[in-house]
């Protein structure tokens, strides 16, 4: 069974968005191993320098990394490749194929991700040109996955 974890940069502070995470990792269960790993964010002044959330992004890099293991990674970013929720379900199904039994999506905090993270890799990928919290971010990712293995075993969920 395909292991799938969300590593994210901050905390869910809005009950809302953690009840929405619950829901989609109990639908996720039946199709795969799930979880999402919450990793702290970096402290970084009203308003920093560059040099500041550079630190920052390297510190929060660092965290995102330790914690991917052996895990194909995926980073959520703004410069990555868009793409369809059939697209998505397809990838995941050749992940699988191809005998990569473990993803980890990455999710940045307020500054985004590190080049590092970026740079480690195995693909990018946008949700949209536009910007989003990263508190909905997660849920839509969260929903996403979930409707990538209802396409892949053709479930009434995607129309």
């Amino acid at each position: 069974m395909l292991s799938i974890q969300i590593l994210c940069i901050g905390k869910l502070k809005e009950k809302y968005w953690k009840e929405a995470c619950a829901e989609y990792a109990k639908r996720l269960s039946g199709f795969c191993r799930f979880s999402i790993v919450e990793l702290e964010e970096s402290r970084v002044p009203e308003n920093p320098s560059q040099a500041q959330i550079d630190h920052a992004l390297k510190e929060e890099g660092a965290r995102i990394l330790a914690k991917t293991g052996s895990a194909a990674l995926i980073a959520l970013c703004i410069e990555g490749r868009e793409m369809s929720s059939p697209a998505l379900s397809k990838e995941l199904q050749l992940a699988a194929v191809n005998g990569i039994s473990k993803l980890a999506f990455a999710i940045g905090g307020s500054w985004g991700l590190s080049g590092d993270v970026k740079r480690a890799a195995k693909h990018k990928l946008s949700m949209s040109p536009m910007t989003f919290p990263h508190q909905l971010a997660r849920v839509m990712l969260c929903e996403q996955i979930y409707r990538a293995f209802q396409i892949a075993n053709d479930g009434k969920y995607h129309k």
